[in-house]
């Protein structure tokens, strides 16, 4: 598939060509104080509706945080990611009427007949990537292969979520997906992700708890594979920063060009001990001294892997 040169000139963009008055939001609301972070903070993992979650309590949940940019995942056409999740036609709407506030993934069910065609239909939108893959698939099923195949031609990476016995299984065959698609990066995310930081992760355990053991699967796609990289997002995240910080420092330093920061939290506060997001981003304010390696975890990562074009 040949893909026009001038599709990247948009891509992570949009039009603004629905007015936000009509949805009936006050930007003024969503405009104020942010986080003591000084420079731009870019959050790779959140979602519309979100267990239930308005848009206008979205958008003051990111401002909470200090979010400069969002990037928002969509469902497929089934499950709501088994959380309630917008489609793609939602995330599309939001960062239309907000172009400087939000950019957006293409996402589908990757073995539907139209998968393919409604994940292409977004792309030329302006989509930055695909994702999040949380579907009951092999990690190296034909339909992820094809994802693969299409990311590497729209120069797009797709965003995987791991869970042992659940979603994108076996994640110990996926070196071979990796070394497949040279040219397709990965961006692994959740429980079965990382809890593999650990050479002696048990797979069934979701949350593990004690000490980290150097070397786990996780670490070594990281090191072995350049297009492979992770989602520092959600309670596993959170958890893998905080379960033996000493591993932590170490494991975010080692990967400093690899990691990036995201959310994905669907409380409506932005703040507290309520807000899974805003305790990521202390645990990695703690954890970080360097400033500049802090800025690649929390912004520049991001950009230059999504090639967003941020004022």
């Amino acid at each position: 598939m040949r893909v026009p040169q001038t599709r990247r000139s948009f891509l992570c963009t949009a039009s603004g060509a629905l007015s936000a008055t009509a949805m009936g939001f006050n930007s003024s609301r969503i405009r104020g104080q942010g986080s003591d972070w000084p420079g731009t903070l870019i959050d790779l993992h959140q979602h519309t509706h979100y267990s239930g979650r308005s848009d206008e309590a979205l958008l003051a949940h990111q401002q909470a945080m200090g979010i400069t940019m969002t990037i928002l995942l969509p469902a497929g056409k089934y499950y709501g990611l088994a959380a309630q999740c917008g489609t793609n036609q939602t995330v599309y709407r939001l960062a239309q009427l907000y172009p400087d506030r939000f950019a957006f993934f293409a996402n589908e069910v990757p073995d539907l007949p139209m998968a393919m065609q409604t994940i292409e239909h977004y792309l030329k939108l302006g989509a930055c990537g695909i994702g999040e893959q949380k579907f009951e698939l092999g990690c190296d099923a034909r339909a992820i292969e094809r994802l693969a195949s299409m990311a590497a031609d729209y120069q797009v990476p797709v965003l995987m979520h791991f869970q042992h016995g659940a979603y994108n299984t076996s994640l110990e065959r996926f070196h071979k997906v990796l070394e497949k698609f040279p040219r397709t990066h990965f961006i692994g995310h959740a429980q079965t992700w990382w809890g593999h930081i650990d050479a002696k992760h048990e797979p069934k355990v979701m949350y593990p708890s004690w000490q980290v053991t150097p070397g786990g699967l996780t670490d070594r796609l990281l090191a072995d594979y350049p297009n492979m990289h992770g989602d520092l997002s959600a309670g596993s995240g959170l958890n893998a920063l905080q379960r033996d910080r000493d591993h932590a420092r170490a494991f975010l330093n080692r990967h400093q060009d690899k990691l990036i920061y995201g959310s994905d939290c669907n409380d409506s506060l932005g703040r507290g001990p309520g807000c899974q997001g805003s305790r990521t981003l202390q645990a990695l304010r703690e954890l970080v001294q360097d400033p500049g390696v802090l800025d690649k975890l929390l912004r520049g990562n991001a950009s230059k892997l999504l090639r967003l074009k941020l004022g």
